[in-house]
């Protein structure tokens, strides 16, 4: 979940549909080659340090890139473990990659998805099948500050939740047990990431982020942010208006507010996702899946399977699942509609495992679907390896709980998640009572304020049903952001909406969102864009 920028006032229009709508559009101004490329101070020994680009090796990222991404490039450089304490001659190491524009390279595209926390430095490839994007921009991925292939910071798994601690079982001793896990867990996060933990912050890394702008001898950058990137990007472009170009904020958590706050939308828009989206569509497709004919009846299946992994949790590929499991893989598998046929077949199988009356064959089959499916899934975010894994999940908590007020104690989280499960807010509402940052003693400086002043225009993209970022967050952020443009995609929930489904991209979309990151032609009000059929699965 993220945020974003400012710019040009135009009254809006609410309601404006894009089909057949011909005004002048506002044009962002041009780069100011002018303007001294290290302006803000960076000393000499980071300013000046070369950039080693090469071939990515096999080793450097998370997979291999797709066809028409071969050309991607890694290099790595050095930044100041500190901004604040540059007397601090430690140095950190940021893993990088570059897509080469198809032209001439007059312009950088930063590229982040989100987290937040997670390593970026195989995104560059999202954007391959963009030609005019391409034409004379070059595509910056990065690993954040404490996570993939940078220096990284560790809680050793400690932050992974036991797949045998279920949160919506409400016996007080299991209540207490999730807690003192919790707590352990950051006791362990604090041993293990040592003093370096407390300068995984959203501050730290947009000053990681001018710096490679500087040695891309760039006076400006341009950035597409999802989820939590929309935060950085925001944070950047307000820290640093003269250097923010183009920033398209896809997906946006409330980055106006705190990262408690904006969080605090996800059950409810889980639970929408859920019910409004996927159990319908599971239900329509009864003849193949057969888990019931109605969005009621494919619930209550999966509660059926849920009660039985209470008792007894099976085993694949060396993993449990149990119910905790179950709500963490029902819920990853509702981000993008391409993931709805994959997550309906793991639910068939995962009950089949649970049915004392299937063949060991079966069982067999079923186990190697599922593990297959969680190898090779379309997810927004890349499978990471297990060190890089927890690093990011390690950075997810870190950087949440060290930025900003967090607001709480054992007896409050238990009352807030049980207030989600009263609601019939039960796919991730009952681990809202899992809240690492109740037990952070590490200081939290005051955020600064976000409100787009001074920042040039941004766009902002965000469909109705969206998991992760709710709408409602992404509204106040757009409403408290002054000049930001806001695209709503209807009758669609995806998480993640520019260049993220291949072949079936929203083509309305994509053509708003190139003409503003090609061309900088932001619409002049807020634009309301049809979204994209749910798909038909294959055998239907």
């Amino acid at each position: 979940m993220k945020r974003f920028r400012h710019a040009l006032v135009v009254p809006a229009i609410a309601g404006l549909m894009l089909s057949g709508f011909t005004p002048a559009f506002a044009t962002i101004d041009p780069v100011d080659e002018t303007l001294p490329i290290n302006s803000t101070g960076i000393p000499a020994k980071y300013a000046e340090q070369p950039i080693n680009w090469h071939p990515c090796a096999d080793d450097e990222l998370p997979s291999k890139p797709p066809a028409g991404a071969e050309n991607i490039q890694c290099a790595t450089y050095l930044t100041p473990r500190d901004w604040t304490n540059l007397a601090d001659t430690r140095d950190l190491t940021i893993a990088i990659s570059r897509l080469p524009a198809t032209g001439t390279a007059t312009q950088s595209l930063f590229i982040n998805p989100g987290g937040p926390g997670a390593a970026g430095r195989i995104w560059p490839v999202k954007l391959r099948n963009q030609p005019r994007v391409r034409a004379n921009q070059e595509v910056i991925g990065f690993d954040p500050r404490g996570t993939g292939m940078s220096t990284t910071i560790t809680c050793g798994g400690a932050l992974d939740n036991p797949e045998y601690l279920d949160p919506r079982d409400r016996d007080p001793a299991n209540l207490s047990r999730i807690l003192d896990v919790t707590k352990e867990a950051v006791g362990l996060c604090k041993e293990r990431s040592g003093d370096l933990g407390p300068l995984i912050t959203t501050d730290q890394t947009i000053h990681d982020i001018d710096l490679l702008r500087v040695l891309l001898n760039r006076p400006k950058i341009n950035w597409v942010g999802y989820s939590a990137g929309t935060w950085m990007g925001a944070y950047y472009a307000q820290r640093f208006p003269e250097r923010a170009g183009r920033f398209l904020l896809d997906s946006p958590v409330e980055f106006t507010t705190t990262w408690q706050k904006a969080f605090d939308w996800q059950p409810m828009s889980f639970e929408r996702r859920w019910r409004q989206d996927f159990l319908p569509w599971m239900a329509k497709y009864d003849k193949l899946y057969h888990f019931g004919t109605t969005a009621d009846a494919v619930r209550e299946t999966f509660e059926q399977v849920r009660a039985k992994l209470r008792t007894r949790p099976v085993d694949y590929g060396g993993l449990k699942v149990g119910p905790n499991i179950l709500d963490s893989f029902a819920a990853e598998g509702i981000y993008a509609k391409s993931q709805f046929h994959g997550t309906a077949t793991m639910l068939v199988d995962i009950r089949t495992l649970t049915e004392q009356t299937a063949s060991a064959d079966e069982r067999a089959a079923a186990a190697n679907r599922i593990s297959s499916a969680r190898r090779h899934e379309d997810v927004l975010i890349p499978r990471l390896g297990a060190a890089a894994a927890d690093s990011s999940s390690t950075a997810f908590w870190t950087i949440r709980c060290n930025e900003g007020p967090w607001t709480g104690d054992r007896d409050s989280v238990v009352v807030q998640s049980q207030q989600y499960l009263d609601r019939q807010q039960t796919l991730v509402g009952g681990k809202w009572m899992v809240q690492p940052c109740i037990y952070w003693d590490k200081p939290r400086p005051p955020l600064p304020v976000i409100d787009g002043k001074g920042v040039p225009p941004v766009l902002m993209l965000h469909s109705e049903h969206d998991p992760a970022t709710a709408i409602e967050g992404g509204r106040r952020a757009h409403a408290a952001f002054v000049g930001s443009r806001m695209v709503t995609v209807t009758g669609e929930g995806d998480h993640g909406l520019y260049a993220t489904s291949g072949a079936n991209n929203n083509k309305t979309l994509d053509s708003v969102v190139q003409d503003f990151l090609a061309d900088g032609v932001l619409p002049p009000a807020d634009l309301t864009v049809p979204g994209m059929p749910l798909p038909v699965p294959p055998g239907a």
